[in-house]
């Protein structure tokens, strides 16, 4: 039998993992899992950030940055990409790898993963280049 407070508490959690369901991540971790790229979609501009968990040389953190730096890289659709102050991540383990030699296209964001590490670049061609040993924006 179903007792009026847990067919209550089935209809209020519902929604949430409805909502959960269809917020899954959009996205591509590489074979190492260093590396983690997701894609958001707005009605505006599309977005592409990817993070790298392990670096050989971290960069110095600005003195308008209270939060972490250097392990972030976000661009829209158009215009330059750039390194992020962030307190989050998304860094995410339900994402698929995107395979050595495998190309990733998405909403005006193209990458590629090669054994070297994760280049993405954006309609304009600009973007971002990732590995352990170096990360440049170009």
């Amino acid at each position: 039998m179903w007792s009026p407070l847990l067919f209550g508490l089935l209809v209020l959690l519902m929604p949430a993992a409805t909502a959960h369901a269809q917020s899954a991540p959009t996205g591509f971790q590489s074979p190492s899992k260093n590396i983690t790229c997701q894609y958001f979609a707005d009605d505006k501009q599309n977005a592409l950030r990817c993070d790298i968990a392990a670096m050989e040389i971290k960069p110095r953190r600005p003195a308008d940055c209270e939060l972490d730096y250097g392990g972030a890289f976000q661009m829209n659709t158009k215009g330059p990409a750039a390194r992020l102050c962030h307190g989050d991540t998304v860094m995410d383990p339900r994402l698929p790898v995107l395979g050595y030699g495998e190309v990733w296209q998405r909403g005006g964001f193209t990458c590629t993963s090669e054994q070297t590490g994760v280049t993405c670049f954006n309609a304009e061609r600009r973007g971002f280049s990732l590995s352990r040993g170096k990360q440049e924006v170009f």
